[in-house]
């Protein structure tokens, strides 16, 4: 984002200067009008992969995975907006901050997902499962690999049926 100079954005939008700084008068406007959008596209895939995966919480932590299926095969690519924001932002900014705010809301989407499930641990499992999105999202980019996608997934359901397995009570009754 950094490394696009404003002209060679404004002459590659077709947009005249004056509209441009009309809207968008720092190029942090500009970014963070990028991320509004972006976070809006993303959150909405990730819900309704989730939704797609049924009813169950649990079902819903790993099905929302499955976006990331559609977003690393997308033309044109990048790797996640935020993720590549934040490196090229400095901290106390308004685009880090709007980084932090996205991966923040991400992370309570699916605490709550979490602690719907049963997970014994709805912080750990939710934190283990956002590292792992974040980690698909770079795969994405950096080896093009669709399998990628489907091992987050697998992963990400081992992880949640670790974090539930030991919540049940045990049988009284042993073999």
């Amino acid at each position: 984002m950094r490394a696009a100079g404003i002209d060679t954005i404004i002459t590659e939008s077709g947009v005249a200067k004056a509209t441009s700084y009309k809207y968008f008068p720092a190029k942090d406007d500009l970014i963070l009008a990028y991320l509004e959008k972006v976070d809006g596209v993303w959150t909405g895939q990730l819900h309704a992969a989730a939704e797609a995966a049924g009813p169950d919480p649990a079902d819903q932590l790993a099905g929302l995975f499955d976006a990331l299926a559609t977003a690393c095969r997308r033309d044109g690519y990048r790797g996640c907006a935020f993720i590549n924001a934040a490196a090229e932002a400095a901290a106390g900014t308004r685009v880090h901050a709007r980084t932090v705010a996205h991966k923040q809301h991400v992370l309570a989407w699916i605490r709550g997902l979490a602690e719907q499930a049963g997970a014994r641990d709805p912080d750990r499992l939710a934190r283990s499962l956002t590292l792992l999105l974040d980690g698909g999202l770079a795969s994405g980019v950096l080896d093009a690999d669709p399998a990628a996608a489907s091992a987050a997934r697998s992963t990400a359901a081992e992880l949640v049926a670790a974090s539930l397995s030991r919540h049940a009570a045990p049988s009284p009754h042993r073999p």
